[in-house]
């Protein structure tokens, strides 16, 4: 088995290596694209349907919208459209015709020149607003609550496996509210949704706050975020909610009758997370021998190894045994598999299943058996114990559980210990370049300062934490008056 490169002699690499090697994503032929693999998919399957069933709790329904986009009604709402303007694909034809000068060759027709351009989908907000148009009339069609699992495409120039593609998965919410308070309400309800399931189902906590006029979602009021941080001290943004005011409605004539009979422009919201999530859950939990996934979200939480011999009738204890326990364990709903290929050695799976990272590793030998026990690995310590066979089935739920709380609670520590307060320039710089991590530090309100600070330290503000205390202060750069501290970090 091929070695990983450390985290400490290159992360980035680290990084790809784990999602190559470990088998989630693999490069594609279309530039900038990722092929996700079939391990890579189950574990998106998992958090995509516990999300799915968070949503449904909130009463929202899913439904499907086209991805192509008329250029006309992407360009309705405009600081939208100039938001995504610069990483759009465009559809300017429908037909393609043999080369006439080279036979084994394909032209675009110039026959074939669409009357108006397509844009691929960036996000959804033009299409799905010209929509609701026919679909609201009255406060009685009132909240809409629609949720679309769909897939984007952003021309990024510069890739990453999962963490930026030019095509990616996400889920996008949009609804429509009667009023602004509801809508305000349906806004921090789904970033409390974001949260919790990184913080319950994924193991990494997260903080939660608003972005800056600078940082905010095109065409929002508000932009509402849950910020995580990765091994390496950068932020990573898991999740934005966004309030957007009346801003598509009124672009797109989206008026209802209210219960006095006067016509009102609704109040609108859009929320999203995508596959970025992936490589979120990578950096945060995995080490050097591979990935380390959280029980709750792991396509396999248990393998059991065995440990044959020649003895044909001491495999089939082997066998019977394993069967017994796969069954249990099923029933219990853990997800469980016996890998019995004698083509591979005992300690290469091992190994093969570290680098997966699954979360429970049982090897089950004739002598095991014989003392009524099995050795039993955890992939999150390491450690190894032996447990007896009788109630082995409820010891690895409990063990499952244990190991997503220490997953959480390492990384909060991790998170606690590279959060520092910085109270002058010098004193902020010096803190970024030894571990970077959260800065909590004053700024003076001003978008220039803002991006003075970026462009002098590739330090952005992530966000003003929701509840955040109130604290008379010097802005770092400027040392103009600030009422409160925001959270810097270099970020991905």
């Amino acid at each position: 088995m091929s070695t990983l490169t450390t985290r400490a002699n290159d992360y980035s690499q680290w990084y790809n290596d784990l999602i190559l090697k470990g088998g989630l994503a693999d490069h594609s032929s279309v530039r900038g694209c990722m092929v996700i693999k079939p391990y890579g998919y189950a574990l998106w399957e998992n958090m995509r349907n516990q999300l799915d069933r968070m949503f449904k709790e909130t009463g929202h329904q899913n439904a499907y919208f086209p991805i192509f986009i008329p250029k006309s009604l992407f360009e309705a709402e405009e600081k939208n459209a100039e938001g995504f303007a610069k990483e759009c694909a465009i559809v300017t034809h429908y037909r393609l015709k043999t080369d006439p000068d080279n036979k084994g060759k394909l032209i675009v027709d110039p026959a074939a020149k669409l009357e108006e351009e397509l844009i691929v989908r960036p996000t959804s907000e033009a299409i799905i607003w010209n929509t609701y148009k026919g679909w609201i009339q009255s406060y009685r069609d009132l909240p809409l609550l629609i949720n679309q699992w769909a897939n984007v495409v952003r021309w990024e120039m510069r890739t990453r496996l999962f963490l930026r593609t030019a095509e990616f998965l996400w889920q996008e919410g949009h609804t429509a509210h009667a009023t602004k308070e509801e809508a305000i309400e349906e806004t921090v309800k789904m970033l409390d949704v974001y949260a919790t399931f990184l913080e319950e189902y994924m193991a990494l906590p997260v903080i939660k706050g608003v972005k800056t006029p600078n940082e905010r979602f095109a065409g929002a009021e508000d932009t509402y975020c849950i910020e995580a941080m990765m091994q390496d001290g950068k932020a990573l943004q898991a999740g934005t909610s966004h309030f957007l005011g009346q801003n598509f409605a009124k672009a797109f004539d989206v008026k209802f009758a209210a219960k006095d009979n006067t016509m009102e422009y609704v109040w609108a919201t859009s929320w999203g997370v995508s596959t970025r999530l992936i490589g979120a859950l990578v950096m945060a939990h995995s080490d050097d021998q591979g990935l380390v996934l959280p029980p709750r979200i792991a396509p396999l939480q248990v393998v059991i190894v065995p440990i044959f011999n020649k003895d044909a009738e001491a495999r089939q204890r082997i066998d019977n045994k394993a069967q017994t326990l796969m069954s249990e364990l099923r029933a219990k709903g853990i997800s469980v598999k016996y890998d019995d290929d004698d083509t591979s050695r005992p300690g290469w799976k091992f190994a093969e299943y570290e680098l997966k990272g699954v979360p429970v590793r049982i090897a089950l030998g004739a002598r095991d058996i014989e003392n009524n026990q099995a050795e039993v690995a955890r992939r999150d310590t390491k450690e190894k114990a032996s447990y007896s066979l009788d109630g082995l089935t409820e010891n690895m739920a409990q063990l499952l559980e244990d190991i997503q709380q220490n997953l959480y609670n390492r990384a909060l520590q991790f998170r606690e210990e590279n959060t520092r307060k910085a109270d002058s320039w010098d004193e902020f710089v010096e803190m970024l370049d030894d571990k970077g991590g959260f800065i909590a530090a004053h700024w003076d309100g001003t978008s220039e300062t803002e991006e003075k600070i970026k462009e002098m330290t590739k330090a952005t503000i992530r966000c003003i934490p929701l509840n955040n205390e109130q604290e008379e202060g010097k802005c770092i750069l400027t040392g103009n008056p600030s009422k409160e501290r925001v959270l810097f970090a270099r970020a991905y």
